[in-house]
């Protein structure tokens, strides 16, 4: 039975269905061009973004220049796209927003440059929602981003461009960015593998390192857990990350098997719908019978604690509205115009002038929770939770035009259980093992210690072994 508003771009051309390690693969051998790669992946964008409006800005003729002669790397030659919140020489940073109409940058941001030292060529910007604060790509007077499995859903968000092009075969890799679950929430909305690295793995941006607490990772989207992780080893090869134990290129599974809790209670005041909780002890019992040592856990924090990070994410997601609308022409852009913020933005940010006495104890607790954090692994290995409280709204559920009243008690109910590895800086990632009865992907998430990237690497190899990922290409439902 085919999927109604599936939409994907997959064709018998240079890029056929490979992810980004066998497109290299094809380039290395001479059997494809890079150039043909790139010209394979202009024509996918043009049949595909009209309906899911992802690209924000095209930089079509540079791609086309620079494949011919495509710069060294593990993925040398292979297309991509930048998230738009990231500063790309030549091209501007718009953070989503009808604040900000920037010029074009004049260099690449660091991680740009180590992003791209992977040997990928950008074809343009993906589409965020304004400055990542929405968990999807919606706007408040402008058309949506889709999602490709069904073009009346959500892609999610702040990644939810790059998400939507890896999905629907545009690319096989685009960058993508993390502050409240920005990676594993399009990862799950769209079906794809989404990693959070540890906090400090990769180059923090200019904008994230000045942040009280840096709650942003980098990282990458892709269809498959090869690419993620040599994406990984290449940037640990760019720059040796300080304090943290090499990952190393993880090529597959490990014999060794793992103590796993698995997460079965809601968090307060956040109850997980049937679907979700259903998926997630699926994967219970599928890592079970691949002979890991599954239990049940409780919540990784006291539900005092829980209930305090809950409110202390909430007022320093406020403050960092606050601080954009305050000091956007000095920390985005001149350009920035506070009055053409949207909704959300305007609303967090009066959310934070109620509550700004609160910020010296809000910023001491989530600065601690890293140590409450690495406690909880004393006995396990990795944890395994839904990524997001219920399956991927339909657009307009989380759209900025219902007004801040309405779209935030929303966000709160659906966003519950990303944002704790962005404060704590561990590490998690989000795989597409289940999948709703009308086709639409589901993303379970596995969490570990800081550090421990290999550890969640080889085992979301052996998952995707276990259970290979859906393709969008199936006329299956």
């Amino acid at each position: 039975m085919s999927c109604p508003g599936r939409v994907h771009a997959f064709a018998d051309d240079a890029l056929g269905e490979l992810d980004a390690t066998g497109i290299a693969a094809a380039i290395e051998a001479g059997e494809i061009s890079s150039l043909e790669a790139v010209d394979a992946a202009i024509a996918r964008a043009d049949a595909v973004n009209e309906r899911v409006n992802a690209i924000q800005t095209a930089d079509f003729d540079r791609a086309r220049t620079l494949a011919q002669t495509p710069p060294a790397g593990v993925f040398s030659g292979v297309p991509t796209f930048v998230k738009d919140n990231t500063d790309v020489a030549g091209l501007p940073t718009d953070h989503g927003s009808l604040a900000i109409h920037s010029r074009p940058a004049s260099r690449n941001a660091a991680f740009t440059d180590q992003f791209l030292s992977t040997g990928l060529i950008s074809l343009g910007k993906s589409t965020l929602p304004e400055f990542g604060f929405n968990a999807s790509t919606e706007y408040e007077t402008l058309p949506p981003t889709r999602n490709p499995w069904n073009t009346d859903y959500s892609s999610g968000a702040s990644s939810g461009g790059s998400a939507a092009l890896v999905a629907a075969g545009v690319v096989p890799i685009a960058h993508a960015n993390d502050g409240g679950g920005s990676i594993r929430i399009p990862a799950a909305a769209c079906g794809l593998v989404g990693l959070k690295l540890t906090r400090g793995r990769e180059i923090a941006d200019a904008h994230s390192s000045g942040m009280p607490v840096n709650i942003v990772s980098n990282g990458v989207l892709t269809r498959t857990v090869r690419d993620t992780a040599a994406f990984v080893a290449q940037v640990e090869r760019y720059r040796t990350p300080p304090k943290l134990r090499p990952v190393g290129l993880i090529e597959g599974p490990s014999n060794r098997r793992l103590r796993i809790g698995v997460i079965t209670e809601s968090l307060p005041g956040i109850p997980v719908d049937e679907t979700t909780g259903l998926a997630v002890q699926d994967s219970a019992h599928l890592l079970a019978d691949l002979g890991h040592d599954v239990s049940e856990l409780g919540l990784p924090l006291s539900e005092k604690d829980l209930r305090e990070f809950q409110e202390d994410f909430k007022i320093y997601w406020a403050f960092l509205a606050f601080a954009v609308r305050r000091f956007g022409k000095k920390v985005m852009d001149p350009t920035f115009d506070a009055a053409g913020t949207d909704a959300l933005t305007r609303g967090l940010s009066r959310v934070y002038m109620r509550n700004f006495w609160r910020t010296p104890q809000m910023i001491h607790r989530l600065r601690r929770s890293a140590d409450r954090y690495h406690e909880a692994f004393s006995d396990i290995d990795v944890m395994v939770s839904p990524v997001l409280a219920h399956t991927t709204p339909k657009l307009g559920f989380l759209s900025p035009a219902n007004g801040f009243d309405v779209l935030f008690p929303r966000l709160l109910a659906y966003v519950a259980f990303t944002p704790l590895n962005n404060a704590t800086g561990g590490p998690a990632i989000s795989l597409p093992l289940a999948h709703t009865t009308d086709g639409l992907p589901i993303g379970v998430q596995f969490l570990a210690d800081h550090g421990a990237e290999a550890t969640l690497l080889e085992l979301a190899f052996e998952l995707e072994a276990a259970r290979p990922f859906r393709k969008i290409t199936s006329a299956e439902q």
